[in-house]
C-alpha cells in the first residue's frame, strides 16, 4: 500500500510542475493548494530534495522547483524514493538477503511477476503525463 507520504509526494511534484514557470514555489503556497500541513510537507520536500528531484532555496524568493523537465520524472522513481520499496514481499526488496526457501518457493514467481508489473507500470508513467488536462465530460472522444 502506498502511504500518504508517497501520494502527497506525487501531488507536490505535480503542483510544482504546474505552478513554477521556472521560479521557486514557496512551501506555504504548495501546502495551501494541496491541503497538507507545512510541517508534513517539509518532511516530504526534504526527501525529494535529497533525492535530487527538486532544488530547494531558502530565504526571500526561495522555495522549490523541479531540477529536470516533467517528462524526465517517472512515478516509479518518485514513489521508490518516498516509499523505500514498491516490492510486494520482503524477499524481493533491493538488497534483501536471499531467502533460503526461494529454490522451492512455489509462490515466488507470482511475487516476481507482480513486482515486475508494478515497477513497469509506474516507470511507464511520467510526471508530464499527469499534467495533461483531462477531457471535460462535455467533450466527445472516440
Amino acid at each position: 500500500m502506498i502511504s500518504t507520504r508517497g501520494r502527497y509526494a506525487l501531488r507536490v511534484m505535480i503542483d510544482i510542475a504546474e505552478n513554477s514557470n521556472g521560479n521557486f514555489i514557496p512551501l506555504n503556497e504548495i501546502a495551501e493548494r494541496q491541503g497538507i500541513s507545512e510541517k508534513y510537507l517539509e518532511s516530504i520536500l526534504v526527501i525529494l530534495t535529497r533525492g535530487n528531484l527538486l532544488l530547494g532555496m531558502r530565504g526571500k524568493g526561495g522555495g522549490y522547483k523541479l531540477i529536470r523537465d516533467p517528462k524526465d520524472y517517472t512515478l516509479g522513481t518518485i514513489l521508490r524514493l518516498t516509499e523505500g520499496s514498491l516490492s510486494p514481499v520482503a524477499c524481493l526488496k533491493e538488497g534483501a538477503e536471499p531467502c533460503i526457501k526461494s529454490p522451492a518457493c512455489r509462490t515466488l514467481p507470482v511475487w516476481k511477476g507482480l513486482n515486475d508489473a508494478i515497477n513497469t507500470y509506474l516507470d511507464g508513467i511520467t510526471l508530464a503525463e499527469l499534467l495533461k488536462p483531462k477531457a471535460s465530460s462535455s467533450e466527445y472522444c472516440i
